[in-house]
């Protein structure tokens, strides 16, 4: 993936930033190349013709000339066929090549591990999962995650056993790296936990290094709320959304302005301890009366429209705050009884919208099911290749 970006590469930082013009420098051929293979992602089979290619991007029709041939050469792009043209000779029209880069998606629950293997546009293309003690310690954390994630399934199989090692000895040349989400608060930037709510022991581990030395490849962490939510930009979701994650836990992933919203120490969206109830039941986390605490209690006495109940109390919290266009729910949780929830919190939202005068924000179940998360993680490690947020 050389001159096509790869984990940690820059982001864009053409005319307009993300999503700007092109640059015609030699110095950032990397950038260009993803914005190129962004379009060649979005075309799909279709595929687009390198003087559209250069037209949306604001390069030169000699450099994207360039770029392609560079891509053509290192297997990602291929000709999807020609094209009517309104004069002159039909058009050559260029395609991604999905299986010329992979990445694993590795979703890290308090009970569960699950890993995707994913192609560059992001199509799952095997998965795995398997039951998971998050306060087993680190070794037998990281063992877990070493053993679902060294596999190369054939594209089409699911689980079926035909795995074989990736590990050091065997690399994938394919394999741009791994995408780890798990449970918050952590610090993205350097791929430390903080103290996971539930699981102080994580405090100050150092989880990107120690997986990226154990599986001999670029890593990136980030909490899961955060990867499914860049996941679901990715698929297409646009405008401003929370996505808000009920399984073991309870959290929210931020988009704003088609970015994922971190904050200024990647702390942001550690939604479910925000107080809404003083001297409330207590929570995991140290404080009493949190909207976590409060959900998970009433899920626990069979109570599922009270936990939406409350779950729309903090998501109003969040609308009022943020002002966004759509509000997402994902999670086992909420897989298990979503008219429920979408019902009870889409009820809180309008009762809302009815006191402010506002139009009510509408609430969806987030598409995906159970392995959002798992595929989100995956573009942590695709979204540069692109051009687009991730790692």
């Amino acid at each position: 993936m050389r001159g096509a970006g790869g984990p940690g590469a820059p982001g864009p930082v053409g005319p307009g930033g993300p999503g700007g013009g092109g640059v015609n420098l030699f110095a950032l051929r990397s950038h260009n190349a993803a914005l190129v293979l962004d379009l060649l992602r979005a075309a799909g089979d279709e595929g687009i013709s390198r003087l559209e290619l250069a037209e949306r991007t604001g390069l030169t029709p000699q450099a994207v000339s360039k770029i392609t041939a560079r891509l053509r050469d290192e297997g990602l792009a291929a000709e999807a066929g020609r094209r009517a043209s309104t004069g002159g000779k039909p058009r050559t029209v260029l395609r991604l090549v999905p299986e010329a880069g992979h990445a694993v998606g590795v979703h890290l629950d308090r009970d569960e591990v699950r890993s995707v293997l994913v192609d560059l546009r992001g199509a799952v293309v095997g998965e795995r999962r398997a039951a998971l003690d998050l306060g087993a310690g680190a070794e037998a954390v990281l063992g877990a995650v070493r053993e679902t994630v060294t596999w190369a399934p054939a594209a089409g199989t699911v689980g079926d056993g035909n795995a074989s090692p990736l590990g050091p000895a065997r690399p994938d040349p394919t394999l741009l790296g791994v995408g780890v989400a798990l449970p918050g608060p952590l610090d993205h930037s350097r791929g430390v936990l903080h103290r996971v709510t539930g699981f102080p022991e994580w405090d100050g581990y150092p989880l990107r290094e120690a997986l990226a030395e154990r599986l001999g490849m670029p890593v990136v962490v980030d909490k899961d709320t955060n990867a499914a939510a860049l996941g679901l930009a990715a698929a297409g979701q646009g405008g401003s959304f929370a996505y808000l994650h009920l399984g073991t836990g309870l959290g929210a992933g931020l988009v704003i302005g088609g970015s994922v919203h971190r904050g200024a120490r990647t702390g942001a969206g550690e939604f479910g301890h925000q107080v809404i109830q003083l001297d409330g039941p207590p929570c995991t986390c140290g404080n009493r009366g949190c909207v976590e605490a409060l959900c998970l209690g009433a899920v626990e006495r069979g109570d599922l429209r009270e936990a939406a109940r409350v779950l729309g109390a903090g998501a109003a919290n969040l609308v009022g705050l943020l002002d966004i266009d759509v509000v997402l729910l994902g999670g086992r949780t909420v897989a298990a009884a979503p008219e429920t929830f979408t019902d009870g919190v889409g009820a809180v939202l309008e009762a809302w919208a009815g006191r402010t005068g506002h139009d009510a924000v509408p609430v969806r179940v987030a598409a995906g099911g159970g392995g959002a998360v798992a595929v989100g993680a995956a573009e942590l490690v695709l979204g540069p290749v692109f051009g687009r947020g991730g790692g």
